[in-house]
């Protein structure tokens, strides 16, 4: 990841503000975005620069990706962070931020993808883990919490 010099941050309330509070002590320009209901909240008095949302309700304003990837090439953004929740395990909106040739401040959108499917995510889990975090991982279970043996099957 290369320098970031101003960073979006697509969330609001505390997580906004403690990204805030990070970028700030490592130098970088923070725009926060904000629906009506939230103008006054902490997140957007402490942000150098606050972006309204046009909309009502949370979809229309801080799930609506084109506003945010808008607000971000207004404010001159070079990196977007999703914060938490909300847009934070969507891979189609890490994708949509890459696309639009800004820093996608998380894990990458392949990661996200195979992350939000169990199956699919235990054999990158145990990889990623040993391999990146030099953990070691037993091999994968079938137990269940309570039962004496392994489960044969999801009936049991």
């Amino acid at each position: 990841m290369t320098g970031i010099h101003t960073l979006l941050i697509a969330n609001r309330g505390e997580i906004a503000r403690r990204i805030i509070r990070t970028a700030r002590e490592m130098g970088i320009r923070t725009v926060a975005v904000y629906a009506d209901a939230d103008r006054t909240a902490p997140h957007v008095r402490e942000a150098d620069v606050a972006v309204p949302l046009r909309g009502d309700t949370v979809a229309d304003t801080y799930l609506d990706v084109t506003q945010l990837l808008d607000a971000a090439a207004w404010q001159g953004a070079d990196a977007v962070h999703p914060g938490y929740g909300f847009l934070a395990e969507r891979a189609p909106f890490a994708r949509a931020v890459v696309d639009a040739g800004l820093q996608w401040v998380g894990p990458p959108p392949e990661a996200i993808t195979t992350l939000g499917d169990k199956l699919r995510a235990a054999p990158w889990r145990r990889r990623s883990t040993s391999r990146c975090c030099r953990v070691p991982c037993s091999a994968p279970t079938t137990s269940t919490p309570g039962t004496p043996s392994p489960t044969r099957s999801a009936s049991r």
